[in-house]
């Protein structure tokens, strides 16, 4: 079984992550896995490189139409309308079977998933691959027909950027010999409610962590590690370089409770810490303390983030999946986020999190003082956190999974 994985990256960003932890989860059970990628941030050898002047020219060159939408939304949105050469690598390459990834910032043509002619396998990240553009569709269900009038772009078109993209997807990969894998139900039900998907076979397979690095780490060594305060508890939040002020992640939600909390309790023992991206040049008054972690790329560190906090806050209002939340229960941290999308797959309510009414701050206020005002429910809490992310995000589990549908896929 050779096996081959198209990812833009192998470790930026969450979907890299995802990939190659699974293309590495493969390999553990015998796999002959390889991934292709456009920007290769690991020492892996067999993590390949594209390195050629279309995927140099690729992300530049794919923002190129939204120029001509100067007042659009700011929401990510991908035409993947430039030339690649990766067909002519994958026909080089030879496997048995081609998993996509996110394939995004120019990395894969729309048109060139028709000229792999291999057996593919889809693992979805977010929106895009049944969008006609988007990458989370907040509202909208235009994709449910043919895309069109997007909101992103305010001009209430039905032939505009998005219904020429979805037109594109629509006629290029009609004929495909396609499977889907989604890391959580919501996006499996939004992926099958789809015009593009919807005769496309789905399978529901959450993502793995490798648990032996993901795992509980002592509190007190892990704060002074990132020089944490010791006597403070501390409400943990996961950003990525120039996203908190990403309405979609939910940093507008969480300053409110915060708040709320420090007033009901008339305590200042409360901070809150931000990792996956550094202090902006003009940060935001959030009226209470914030320590900023930065970016991290490692297993073992995020593990000592995760430890070193009381409760993960994870309050985004849509998510795929939402990896810092499995990996924050693997940590033995419970996690709070609202009962909406992705989320609701990896937090149990009031097992190992708490699940908060969408978008009520004071709910979400609620859900962290709940967690934070029991020191024995904590401790419970902790332990179940732990036990849920043993029972359904080990990799080895989702490895196993993806190997048995490759099988069955490549049988048939």
């Amino acid at each position: 079984m050779k096996v081959l994985h198209l990812s833009t990256s192998d470790l930026e960003g969450g979907a890299a992550r995802a990939a190659y932890r699974l293309h590495q989860g493969l390999q553990t059970i015998g796999v002959d896995s390889q991934m292709l990628v456009r920007a290769k941030d690991s020492l892996d050898k067999t993590v390949i490189a594209k390195q050629d002047i279309l995927t140099k020219l690729g992300p530049s060159a794919n923002g190129l139409p939204l120029k001509l939408h100067q007042k659009r939304d700011r929401g990510m949105f991908s035409a993947q309308w430039f030339s690649d050469a990766i067909a002519a690598k994958v026909k080089q390459l030879n496997p048995d079977l081609v998993n996509l990834h996110w394939i995004c910032n120019g990395f894969v043509q729309i048109e060139t998933l028709a000229k792999l002619n291999k057996p593919l396998v889809w693992t979805l990240h977010d929106m895009w691959p049944f969008t006609g553009g988007c990458h989370y569709t907040q509202d909208c269900d235009r994709f449910q027909k043919a895309c069109g009038k997007c909101p992103l772009f305010k001009r209430n078109l039905s032939s505009d950027l998005s219904h020429w993209v979805w037109q594109r997807k629509a006629k290029a990969w009609q004929n495909l010999n396609l499977t889907i894998v989604s890391p959580s139900h919501w996006l499996a039900e939004q992926a099958k409610s789809s015009s593009l998907f919807k005769s496309f076979p789905i399978e529901v397979i959450p993502h793995g962590l490798d648990l032996a690095k993901y795992k509980p780490v002592s509190k007190i060594t892990a704060r002074q590690l990132f020089n944490l305060p010791l006597n403070k508890k501390l409400v943990l939040f996961g950003a990525s370089p120039g996203t908190t002020g990403d309405s979609r992640k939910g940093l507008q939600f969480l300053q409110p409770a915060i708040k709320r909390l420090l007033q009901q309790t008339k305590s200042q023992d409360l901070d809150l810490v931000i990792f996956g991206a550094t202090a902006p040049q003009k940060p935001i008054n959030l009226e209470f303390p914030v320590h900023y972690l930065g970016q991290f790329f490692d297993n073992i560190s995020l593990a000592l983030v995760y430890s070193a906090a009381d409760v993960m806050v994870v309050p985004s209002m849509q998510e795929a999946f939402g990896q810092t939340a499995s990996e924050s229960l693997a940590c033995g941290t419970p996690v709070v986020a609202f009962n909406t999308t992705g989320l609701r797959d990896i937090v149990d309510h009031q097992q190992n999190g708490y699940l908060a009414e969408p978008y009520e701050t004071q709910d979400l206020a609620r859900g962290i003082s709940w967690i934070l005002e029991d020191k024995e429910r904590h401790q419970q809490l902790n332990i179940q956190a732990r036990d849920k992310a043993k029972k359904e995000f080990n990799l080895d589990l989702q490895a196993k999974r993806y190997l048995s549908l490759y099988q069955e896929i490549i049988t048939a």
